[in-house]
């Protein structure tokens, strides 16, 4: 399976061309979005294992939303009922992968608090009161923890952007559909700092007028992220 090595202004042009995908039914779109975070809300109601399962079933509601990105492209309707496509379509592989990436956020979870200390595990965990000298303490270890803790989730993030597409489009199984989307990533590196960076930015602007330009941006993303796909494992370009 080819991975194609991109220019770095690509990272710009996904984010551009998958908001082409939300201008063409942008009601749609934003009814989708909610439905899937009302969905993660539902589930986070239930203490502990909601976040646990709503983790479990997010690239199964993924690829479902991909799926629309390719009818929405082909000139067919998304639609709400795309996020339910994915369990519909060979479910496990998706569960799969949201099984890894759930183990991994939680061995992730337990670096972040073995570097914090237990200062840092009393306060998160406990919310117990620190004086000013531990404060000054577990500042410290909370900036340490932060950066493993990134540098870890990076890695973990890479094997999973394109793996729920890589197995409803390329039928690939899901380790194989990881290792392909962490090299892909990595092969074209730069062109997704640049798309990070300007997602940094946007997301700060959509969050200035009442957190409103999210209703725009949350669908964006989630087009950018086929777009990408499009980008580095079809043989031609996305268009918008």
């Amino acid at each position: 399976m080819e991975v194609r090595q991109v220019d770095a202004k690509q990272g710009w042009q996904w984010i551009v061309t998958g908001f082409g995908l939300f201008r063409k039914i942008p009601l749609v779109w934003i009814i989708v979005c909610f439905t899937l975070m009302l969905i993660a809300f539902t589930l986070a109601l239930i203490p502990m294992a909601g976040q646990f399962i709503f983790t479990l079933l997010s690239p199964v509601f993924l690829a479902g939303i991909m799926m629309g990105c390719k009818a929405l492209e082909q000139g067919e309707g998304l639609e709400v009922a795309h996020l339910l496509s994915g369990f519909r379509s060979n479910p496990a592989p998706l569960i799969t992968i949201g099984g890894i990436y759930l183990i991994g956020q939680i061995l992730i979870l337990g670096v972040f608090m073995l570097v914090g200390g237990d200062v840092l595990m009393g306060l998160l965990m406990e919310g117990k009161r620190v004086d000013e000298n531990e404060l000054k303490s577990v500042s410290g270890d909370m900036l340490s923890a932060s950066l493993v803790g990134l540098t870890l989730s990076i890695p973990l993030l890479m094997a999973v952007w394109f793996a729920p597409l890589l197995v409803i489009f390329k039928g690939a199984p899901p380790l194989e559909a990881m290792r392909l989307s962490f090299f892909a990533c990595l092969k074209n590196i730069i062109a997704f700092q640049i798309y990070a960076v300007i997602l940094v930015v946007l997301t700060i602007i959509a969050t200035i007028p009442y957190g409103l330009g999210l209703f725009v941006l949350i669908p964006t993303v989630f087009a950018s992220i086929y777009t990408s796909y499009k980008d580095i494992f079809e043989s031609s370009a996305a268009t918008a």
